[in-house]
C-alpha cells in the first residue's frame, strides 16, 4: 500500500468536505471489517460442497468479475510491459492464489475463528520480515516487544501448555503459512512494482485476473468436477469472491487514498473479532477461554509493532 498525498486547503467548501469524507470512511471501514471477517465463515461453508481449490478458483473469479466491472465503469486499462506482467503474475501467487487455497485446505481440520486468529498474525510477521528485507525499516524497542508479545499470544491460542492438545498441526500451519504469504507478498510488491505509474484498480485488476488464471490452471489438475452443485455452499463462494475479494479490495484502496496505509491496516484488529463471533454464533464452534485471551494478545503485539517512526 501507499499514502496519496492530497493538496492542503483550508477553505470552508474543503473542511466540510473533509467531514463529510471522514463519516463516509469510518462507515466503510466498518462495512470492510464486517466483509473480511465474515470471509473465513463462507470459505468454512464453500468447503462442505466444494473442493479447497475449487473454493479458492470461484472465489477470485467472481472477485475478478467485479473489479472487471469496476475498470470498466472507471475506463481504467491493464498494465502494460512484460516485466511489470511478470512481478504481478508472482505477486497474484503471493497474495491471492497461494493464502486463499492455504486458508481453504486449513478449514477442512480447523475451526474458522481459529483460521481468522492466524489471519491476525500478519502484521507480526511482516514487522520481522521488515527488519531484514526492508532498509528502511529500522528495528525499535516497542516494535520488537510486540513482535515478542504477539507471538506469545500466538502460543496462547495454540494451547502450548497442553502440548497442543486437541489442535490440528497440518491445518493451523497452513492458516499461518497464508500469513505469511501476505507480507512477503507485500514486500515483492513494493520492491519490483512501486512507482509504475498504474492505479492501484488496473494493478488490482490484472493481478486477481492472473491468480484466476493460476487457479484455472491447477484446479482441474487435483480435483474432479463436482457431480452435482450444493447450492448453500455455491453462494457462499459466489459472497466471498463478489464482497470479501473484489468490493472488500475496491473499498480497501479507497480507504487508503482518504486516509493513508497505517489507518487503513487497523481492520486487521477487527477481523479475528468478527471471524470468531460468526463461528461460534452461526456455525456453532466451540471456543475455549485461552482462543480470545490469544487473541487479544496477538492483537496487542500487533498494534505495537506498527508504532514508532518509520524512515
Amino acid at each position: 500500500m501507499s499514502a496519496v498525498t492530497t493538496p492542503r486547503t483550508d477553505t470552508p467548501t474543503a473542511t466540510t468536505a473533509r467531514r463529510r469524507t471522514a463519516l463516509d470512511w469510518r462507515v466503510r471501514f466498518g462495512a470492510l471489517s464486517l466483509i473480511w471477517g465474515f470471509s473465513f465463515l463462507l470459505i468454512k461453508v464453500g468447503t462442505e460442497g466444494y473442493a479447497p481449490f475449487q473454493v479458492t478458483f470461484g472465489r477470485l473469479l467472481f472477485g475478478t468479475a467485479v473489479l472487471a466491472a469496476a475498470m470498466a465503469v472507471k475506463r481504467e486499462r491493464l498494465p502494460h510491459g512484460a516485466r511489470t506482467w511478470g512481478h504481478i503474475a508472482v505477486a497474484a501467487f503471493l497474495l491471492n492464489a497461494l493464502p486463499f487455497s492455504l486458508f481453504a485446505y486449513s478449514e477442512l481440520t480447523i475451526p474458522s475463528t481459529l483460521a481468522g486468529i492466524c489471519n491476525a498474525t500478519s502484521p507480526l510477521w511482516g514487522m520481522a520480515l521488515s527488519l531484514v528485507a526492508l532498509s528502511e525499516d529500522r528495528p525499535t524497542r516497542r516494535r520488537v516487544a510486540g513482535l515478542g508479545i504477539g507471538f506469545l499470544g500466538v502460543l496462547t491460542v495454540l494451547g502450548i501448555w497442553q502440548g497442543f492438545h486437541g489442535l490440528d498441526a497440518t491445518g493451523t500451519a497452513m492458516a499461518l503459512l497464508a500469513s505469511l504469504s501476505y507480507p512477503i507478498g507485500w514486500i515483492y510488491v513494493r520492491r519490483t512494482l512501486a512507482g509504475t505509474g498504474h492505479s492501484h484498480l488496473s494493478m488490482t485488476g490484472a493481478q486477481l485476473l492472473l491468480a484466476t488464471a493460476q487457479l484455472a490452471l491447477v484446479t482441474p489438475l487435483f480435483t474432479a468436477l463436482p457431480s452435482h452443485f450444493p447450492v448453500v455452499p455455491l453462494l457462499a463462494i459466489a459472497a466471498l469472491g463478489a464482497l470479501g475479494t473484489g468490493l472488500a479490495m475496491l473499498v480497501q484502496y479507497g480507504i487508503v487514498a482518504e486516509v493513508g496505509p497505517t489507518t487503513a491496516q487497523m481492520v486487521t484488529y477487527f477481523i479475528p473479532v468478527i471471524a470468531t463471533a460468526a463461528g461460534v454464533a452461526i456455525l456453532g464452534e466451540s471456543l475455549s477461554w485461552s482462543t480470545p485471551v490469544g487473541a487479544v494478545i496477538v492483537l496487542a503485539g500487533a498494534a505495537l509493532t506498527q508504532g514508532g517512526p518509520r524512515r
